[in-house]
């Protein structure tokens, strides 16, 4: 999760039989814990007119729809990126890609429903030797090796309380892991706060990033987030999942959207 970058640049070869059959493994084992079912498909660029113009060399696509219900934005951050990270595992370049697309070509593709929503897709392909220059150039426009220092993004008991030692001592390894999730132009909009037993999770917004197609990407990128805390927590980790408002008291502008126990 720490070491994993975003590839816009591949090297233009097909995915292997093999490796597609282990995608489509993780795709059939990645969840979500609102339980929101989400339709993958794999893409092929060629056969569907597919394009994005911040990417050079893909030959496949993974897209991903599900119905327009509460909650989709974070159930898919959360599911798609237990994909993104498995691929990364097995040598595959990924990048999530909400905005810089023929999106209306990837909606036919997907056969899109009046009440379904295709908020995202990322290629999936094997990384080029070297960097496109617009990808330098994309890389260096957002800082994309840049993150909030763990300080600036969770907190205990309040907003703005640096963490306990035990905390650290608990959640560290995990947090550090939320740190370095990927997100909509490198903004980094998740906050964390650690109360009684509980780590919440919220929302701090920026303006531009909801709209009909996609809904809001930056309840994706929260999801991406959780998916790295459950998944820094490791598996003899025993963590309960809800939704209910703890009513802290946080700024103004933060949303909340869920809580682990």
């Amino acid at each position: 999760m720490n070491q994993r970058r975003s590839v816009r640049t591949y090297d233009g070869r097909l995915i292997s039989d093999e490796d597609r059959q282990k995608l489509q493994e993780l795709i059939e084992r990645a969840d979500n814990p609102y339980h929101i079912p989400i339709e993958y498909r794999f893409l092929e660029p060629a056969r569907y007119g597919l394009k994005s113009p911040v990417l050079n060399g893909e030959t496949l696509y993974i897209a991903a729809k599900m119905k327009r219900v509460p909650h989709f934005e974070e159930a898919l951050g959360y599911s798609l990126e237990s994909i993104v990270l498995g691929a990364w595992d097995l040598g595959i370049g990924t990048v999530w890609i909400g905005g810089t697309m023929n999106r209306e070509k990837f909606e036919e593709a997907m056969e899109l429903q009046p009440d379904e929503v295709m908020p995202c897709v990322t290629p999936v392909g094997y990384p080029a030797k070297k960097n496109a220059l617009r990808e330098n150039m994309m890389r260096k426009g957002v800082k994309a090796d840049h993150r909030y220092d763990l300080s600036e993004i969770a907190f205990e008991k309040e907003a703005g309380k640096a963490l306990s030692s035990q905390s650290m001592e608990r959640y560290g390894k995990a947090l550090e892991s939320v740190r370095w999730a990927p997100s909509a132009v490198n903004k980094q909009p998740w906050r964390v706060l650690i109360k009684d037993d509980a780590v919440h999770f919220y929302e701090k917004p920026d303006k531009g990033y909801v709209s009909e197609s996609t809904g809001d990407l930056q309840k994706i990128d929260v999801g991406i987030a959780m998916y790295h805390f459950v998944a820094g927590m490791g598996e003899e980790a025993s963590l309960s999942f809800g939704t209910e408002d703890p009513h802290l008291q946080v700024p103004a502008e933060w949303v909340y959207i869920a809580s682990y126990r």
